[in-house]
């Protein structure tokens, strides 16, 4: 690449308020849409707890994120801090984890929005084509990225909103429930949906079996609590994506640290009072759970049809959207970061003079989403394969955040401690299956590196 060809460095465009709704628009879709039910499926009445602890993980990570953005506003998010505070093998463990992470989720998203507009055999093509349109989107720049995402996070609140009121509306009424907390940890993903089919038992044989055979008892509470903060955190973790992006936000030491817990802070208290909801609603009469449309599943438990049914999926579309268009920019400056350093491909650190925007990234980030669109065989393990990722991602942000001094330190130690303790366990209360699998892919990228290392001795 010839160093006069092309931008050493991405431009400074984005203000608080184009910040701040990336990161809602990272966040509100997951667990609105999909987490928040089936975190209830798993705790029950303890959902709401579960938002908690959820949302306290993530706000010691974004301390740990924030502060270390401050110190370091460039691409790439914690592969960059990684390597900035702890060294390069760091750096790419947390490039990597994330690039795990996040592919796992924008597939995820697809295959959401595809699944509430058209019958399953369409919608493997239907997310493979939104991938494609989306990725076209941030290749022209990331002020078309911030104004798309300003739409529809608009979309998508106004119709959780609308739908909280017409939910609250039926309960204070008398509709039709079955009891807060009926469903819990039996059944994940059985009530039928726009996902209806896809039930695969994630959590048999893992943790649910040890909280199975302590039913009733403190340690089985303990895990099912756990296991829904673990599958809540999918709904959070949007909110350092603007992070990642440090290189393009304006005075990013006032900016990114006020961006992120703003828009965490809005968004955790929305899914709490969304859960409470869900909770005071109940899962229908006969029904095992909410499945993986719990709002649309619980208006039809108030009896709420038609429109109601329209809002919430027009919501669904656009939140689910605005998280994918925000998480395939975050993907591809990550990329970028890694490309940079030459722990990728040294033709993917390649900048359009054009749009300023790491285009060869983006196109190679969509490519893999579409991929993986096609081949993954449902959403729910997606998001546990996104958790597992992410998880790791901000363990190695708390370490690296534990190591900085004097002006940069923001926030006080015990936050980051408390940070990386909570990405240990949730990492934990995953399922097997995707905590081995989640382990094969890290070790095969720490084998890639140590390959391209041994190379370039020779």
């Amino acid at each position: 690449m010839s160093a006069g060809a092309v931008p050493a460095a991405l431009s400074r465009r984005l203000g608080l308020r184009d910040a701040v709704v990336i990161g809602l628009a990272s966040m509100i879709g997951a667990g609105a849409f999909v987490s928040l039910g089936a975190a209830q499926d798993l705790a029950g009445s303890l959902a709401p707890a579960a938002v908690l602890v959820a949302a306290v993980v993530a706000l010691c990570n974004a301390t740990s994120t924030a502060q270390l953005a401050a110190q370091h506003p460039a691409a790439g998010g914690t592969y960059h801090y990684g390597r900035e505070r702890l060294g390069p093998w760091w750096g790419f463990l947390a490039g990597w984890c994330f690039v795990i992470g996040k592919t796992a989720s924008c597939a995820a998203m697809a295959l959401v929005v595809a699944a509430y507009l058209v019958p399953e055999p369409l919608q493997r093509p239907v997310a493979a084509l939104l991938v494609v349109v989306l990725t076209a989107v941030n290749l022209v720049g990331i002020t078309r990225t911030a104004v798309l995402a300003r739409v529809l996070v608009t979309v998508a609140l106004a119709a959780l909103v609308l739908t909280g009121v017409r939910l609250l509306a039926g309960v204070v009424a008398g509709g039709p429930t079955g009891g807060a907390g009926d469903g819990a940890g039996a059944g994940l993903w059985e009530v039928p949906g726009p996902l209806a089919g896809q039930a695969v038992g994630l959590w048999d044989g893992g943790l649910a079996a040890v909280a199975g055979a302590g039913e009733g008892g403190a340690l089985g509470i303990v895990l099912a609590l756990a296991q829904a903060a673990a599958l809540m955190f999918f709904a959070f973790a949007g909110y350092a994506r603007v992070a990642t992006l440090g290189e393009e936000v304006v005075a990013p030491r006032r900016t990114i640290p006020r961006a992120i817990l703003l828009a965490l802070a809005a968004v955790g208290a929305l899914y709490l009072v969304l859960s409470v909801i869900l909770v005071l609603v109940g899962p229908a009469p006969g029904e095992q759970g909410w499945g993986p449309a719990p709002f649309r599943a619980a208006l039809d438990a108030v009896g709420a049809g038609g429109v109601w049914v329209v809002v919430v999926t027009i919501g669904a579309v656009a939140a689910a959207s605005g998280a994918l268009l925000a998480l395939v920019a975050g993907i591809s400056r990550t990329v970028l970061a890694m490309a940079r350093e030459r722990d990728l491909p040294p033709v993917l650190a390649h900048v359009s003079e054009r749009y300023s925007v790491p285009q060869r990234a983006e196109a190679a980030a969509g490519i893999a989403v579409v991929l993986l669109v096609l081949l993954a065989s449902d959403v729910l393990v997606a998001i546990a394969a996104s958790s597992f990722g992410v998880l790791l991602y901000y363990a190695v942000a708390n370490l690296a955040a534990l190591t900085q001094t004097g002006q940069w330190r923001l926030f006080p130690k015990g936050m980051q401690w408390l940070g990386l303790a909570g990405c240990v366990l949730l990492v934990a209360a995953l399922p097997g299956r995707t905590i081995v699998a989640g382990l094969v892919l890290v070790a095969v990228g720490l084998a890639y590196r140590g390959l391209v290392l041994a190379a370039r001795r020779r």
